[in-house]
């Protein structure tokens, strides 16, 4: 009975050295891990911030005058 190995034999795989290293030119260099990005640059559309900081600038200014008149309540 005879078993597979799922390791190659060293002695009868191409591309292998005596000792198992591998000669230069063998394998491809490593793929670079620090993209730029995926996919191509598109610039941001002008004015559509506008909307949210209103809307954050309103919500602000609600709390704020909540706060005050809570304040000059309290006081009285």
């Amino acid at each position: 009975m005879s078993t597979n190995s799922p390791d190659p034999d060293p002695r009868t795989t191409p591309g292998l050295e005596p000792g198992g290293s591998v000669p230069p030119g063998e394998t491809p260099p490593a793929e670079a891990s620090t993209a730029s990005g995926a996919g191509p640059y598109r610039p941001l559309k002008r004015g559509w911030s506008k909307g949210p900081l209103v809307i954050i600038l309103a919500v602000a200014a609600v709390v704020a005058l909540f706060f005050l008149v809570y304040g000059i309540v309290l006081a009285l």
